[in-house]
């Protein structure tokens, strides 16, 4: 097992996968994102900043949870983020419609199998022996 200390309470325990974080921190967190996700349905069109300030949690987390599309915002919403390729401002996820379209057209084409060309079958002249011109 891997031993490790909380990035938010500084305690120690034994870490398994995902953020580094305890298990109670984890809980709080949870718990936070349930707040917040009901507080956005209550003000929908809300800024990322006006989440932070009202339920008390960063931006950048608010960001995690959009790009792990655990919150999502209405098409009407102002609130957007980056697509972390291009630029371009997105309701959820890491990366815009248009990025997705080019990364799964350049990673079909990385994995297509290239026809094998048809070999033309060998001529038999019976078994006669060849001889080489030194």
């Amino acid at each position: 097992m891997d031993v490790r200390t909380c990035k938010s309470c500084k305690r120690i325990f034994n870490y398994l996968s995902g953020p580094i974080i305890c298990p109670s921190c984890q809980e709080k967190l949870e718990e936070k994102f349930k707040e917040v996700k009901d507080y956005i349905r209550e003000n929908p069109n809300a800024s990322l900043q006006n989440v932070s300030d009202a339920m008390e949690v960063s931006v950048k987390q608010l960001k995690n949870w959009v790009r792990e599309e655990r919150l999502t915002f209405s098409d009407d919403s102002p609130v957007g983020i980056e697509c972390m390729n291009c630029g371009a401002m997105i309701k959820c996820g890491k990366y815009c419609e248009a990025c997705k379209g080019r990364m799964i057209n350049t990673l079909s084409h990385a994995v297509e199998e290239k026809p094998k060309p048809v070999e033309a079958p060998r001529k038999s002249d019976g078994n006669r022996m060849r001889f080489l011109d030194t």
